[in-house]
C-alpha cells in the first residue's frame, strides 16, 4: 500500500466494519456494501454472508477490482476468490476469533470467502 494509505491501515486495524465497493456485473455501476472484515498480515479477509450466493461475491468474481473505505480512508485494491475448503476454513476461524458468536448468528453459508492483499 502506498504511504499516502497509511491512515488506510490504521484504520483496518481498528475498525470491525468497512465499506466495500464493487462494480454490478448486470448495471454496471458502482455498488457499495458495509460488511465485516479480518485484517491480518496486510491482507484483508472477507467473508460473504450468505457465501457463494452474495451478490457482492458474484460482483467480484465478475470483476474483481474493489475499493475498500474505512473511516473516510479509501483505497483500490484487487479482491481474490477463495474457494479451497482448507481456506476458507482458516477465514471463518479468523472471523470467529474476531467477531465470536456473531459469526454463527449473522452468516449462513461458508462456501467461499475472499482475500484482498493490501501490499
Amino acid at each position: 500500500m502506498p504511504a499516502q494509505n497509511d491512515a488506510l491501515k490504521d484504520r483496518l486495524s481498528r475498525y470491525r466494519e468497512i465499506t466495500i465497493t464493487v462494480t454490478g456485473r448486470k448495471s454496471g455501476r458502482a455498488i457499495s456494501v458495509p460488511i465485516w472484515f479480518v485484517w491480518e498480515g496486510g491482507k484483508v479477509y472477507l467473508l460473504p454472508v450468505k457465501g457463494s450466493d452474495t451478490q457482492w461475491y458474484k460482483n467480484v468474481l465478475n470483476n474483481s477490482s474493489m475499493q475498500i473505505e474505512a473511516g473516510g480512508e479509501k483505497a483500490a485494491f484487487q479482491a481474490v476468490p477463495i474457494t479451497a475448503k482448507t481456506e476458507v476454513s482458516s477465514v471463518i476461524e479468523k472471523f470467529r476469533a474476531k467477531y465470536a458468536g456473531d459469526v454463527k448468528k449473522y452468516y449462513s453459508k461458508f462456501d467461499v470467502a475472499v482475500v484482498v492483499p493490501t501490499r
